[in-house]
């Protein structure tokens, strides 16, 4: 980074790379610099002139530093320079100037190379491991949450060799997946945007792509848990994520028909029926856990039951509210979130319903070359995950329970 000036500005040289302009990639650039008061010269524009062409642009900018923080994140490339790093004061504690990373890829400049910075996730730090202790590891940058931090571990600093490769629209028309380019709206043609999901689906199936599914208790309320289970048989479910609530539920319906006491076929909740879900717990712990439930045949279908006799791994996340909980529950968050974690960096796609907490948690720990999808009924909960940092999410307004059994039906057609 240049050196602040009396005015406490900075001057500096920035490219931007891609399909820059299709993208809003440029014109974000240079709102930013207008909104924070900044100056700016183009240098030289070099527009693409072909679909597949990229352009290019080179531009000066001055303006204070927090200036080149936010033209960094959108995209910017700043001038190639060394990394700077300081050691970790304590335990949990940065230092001074930490980077905080985006959920782009992004790489370091270190020892006179770019290195990709691993195991991404935005809101996290980069550390670089000890070259005197570890040699193999002397030119690796990997991402970290800051409860992970150990004292003395190198934290990259400030904005020195860093860059970051923001996503770009997709110039193909048909991909429901073209970065920025869908609004969340119930006005959406949800008909087409299964079939392309359906086709989607299939694809990563093919490649032995890795697609997690986050789960609401919705699901179990309206019955597409019937649907999901179809999915996990099938083979498109490589990963569940979930809460001590969908768990109980699928587990009580296979027990006594009911979620919470209410009958799946007449909606009705039967006398005494709350008392269902504690029995269901009380019976999986009885058994020592979903897994042994199975195993010892307790538990004969479901959702969960597939996914034990598929070894599909589920990662179940407690909260405050929970009955029980379940044997198989996490009832610490943060031992969660890392759970999740070893799953998240597989993911080809996720596939989020009806599930907001569930959600927003996956997607801030996705990178956004995942392909993701947030279905539920109220906008609200989709608008929610992209405002926290999941811009790649694709956001279908449509109820869960009428999207999982037509998704089903398209992965027949597409199977025959």
């Amino acid at each position: 980074m240049g050196i602040p000036g009396k005015s406490g500005k900075i001057s500096e040289e920035i490219e931007l790379k891609g399909h820059i302009i299709d993208s809003m990639i440029l014109p974000r650039i240079l709102d930013a610099i207008m909104d924070m008061e900044g100056d700016f010269e183009i240098l030289r524009l070099d527009v693409g002139k072909t679909k597949t062409s990229e352009s290019y642009a080179r531009i000066h900018v001055e303006g204070v530093p927090e200036l080149f923080d936010e033209l960094e994140r959108l995209g910017a490339l700043l001038p190639k320079k060394e990394i700077a790093t300081l050691p970790a004061p304590k335990d949990k504690v940065l230092p001074d100037g930490f980077y905080s990373t985006t959920n782009h890829p992004t790489s370091v400049y270190r020892n006179g190379e770019w290195r990709n910075v691993e195991e991404l996730e935005m809101d996290c730090v980069i550390i670089i491991p000890d070259d005197d202790n570890c040699k193999e590891n002397s030119n690796r940058a990997i991402c970290k949450r800051q409860g992970l931090v150990k004292k003395g571990e190198r934290i990259v600093t400030g904005l020195d060799g860093i860059k970051i490769d923001a996503p770009q629209r997709s110039r193909k028309p048909q991909d429901m997946f073209g970065f920025m380019s869908s609004d969340v709206s119930p006005e959406k043609p949800v008909n087409a945007y299964i079939m392309d999901l359906a086709a989607e689906m299939k694809k990563i199936k093919d490649n032995n792509g890795f697609i997690i599914h986050v789960i609401g208790t919705a699901i179990a309320h309206t019955g597409a848990d019937k649907a999901l289970a179809e999915l996990v048989k099938r083979g498109y479910v490589q990963a569940i994520f979930t809460g001590n609530g969908f768990a109980t539920m699928d587990i009580e319906k296979q027990f006594f028909g009911t979620t919470l006491g209410m009958d799946e076929k007449t909606g009705r909740v039967l006398r005494r029926g709350y008392k269902s879900h504690l029995v269901a717990i009380n019976n999986i712990w009885k058994s020592g856990g979903i897994k042994k439930a199975v195993e010892d045949g307790t538990l004969k279908s479901g959702v969960l039951y597939e996914c034990v006799k598929k070894s599909i791994p589920f990662v179940i996340g407690g909260s405050l509210r929970d009955d029980g909980p379940l044997p198989d529950t996490i009832t610490d968050v943060m031992e969660a979130q890392d759970e999740m974690r070893k799953y998240a960096q597989k993911a080809d796609m996720c596939m989020i319903y009806a599930s907001m907490l569930h959600g927003i948690a996956t997607g801030n720990m996705l990178p956004s070359r995942v392909k993701t999808v947030a279905i539920d009924i109220n906008p609200y909960v989709v608008t929610r995950l992209q405002d926290r940092g999941t811009t790649q999410a694709l956001g279908m307004v449509t109820d869960p329970a009428v999207l999982l059994p037509q998704l089903v039906l398209e992965l027949e057609k597409l199977e025959e």
